[in-house]
């Protein structure tokens, strides 16, 4: 159920991410919503479900960026195990915590694709500083928005289950 759940947000992911380009060219370098799914995926603790969501999300990010195959796979997978591991360690309940794990993450993520493109590519293209800024601030919100609403409609199907359940046992 949960990797369904994970392919059916991938697809989305990719439907906004294409969706997003197409509107403004520059979406892609404010917004990276792959490496949001991979932030809110793992922050439920599951290293080995950190590693593989990372592992999908980037590969499907570099088969859309059409840069180096496998920066952003590897990238994502790193990031997608260690907030696997930093929320094995933190409880992360609220919204607000989950901001500054989403920034942080979208900037290790830039910090580990940098540094490979130094080592592999002969002349790597290095991302504008402003720009990491800006997609850490967006993914930091983002998150926080997702992880906001994805309680807020759990909330909402445990309540109807428990009136379904009450009505059940009236009647």
């Amino acid at each position: 159920m949960r990797a369904g759940r994970f392919a059916l947000a991938l697809a989305l992911a990719v439907v906004a991410h294409a969706a997003g380009v197409r509107l403004h060219p520059g979406f892609a370098q404010a917004v990276d919503l792959f490496l949001v799914l991979v932030v809110l995926h793992a922050l439920d603790g599951d290293s080995r479900a950190g590693l593989l969501g990372g592992l999908a999300a980037g590969s499907v990010h570099d088969a859309l960026a059409g840069g180096l195959f496998g920066l952003f796979g590897f990238a994502d997978t790193i990031v997608g195990y260690g907030v696997a591991r930093l929320s094995q360690r933190l409880v992360i309940e609220r919204p607000s915590g989950v901001l500054p794990v989403a920034a942080v993450a979208a900037v290790v993520q830039q910090a580990v694709a940098v540094g490979l493109a130094v080592v592999l590519l002969p002349d790597p293209r290095l991302p504008d500083p402003v720009w990491l800024a800006v997609r850490a601030g967006t993914s930091g919100v983002l998150g926080t928005l997702l992880f906001a609403l994805g309680r807020w409609w759990r909330g909402g199907a445990d309540r109807r289950r428990r009136r379904k359940r009450e009505r059940l046992q009236l009647g």
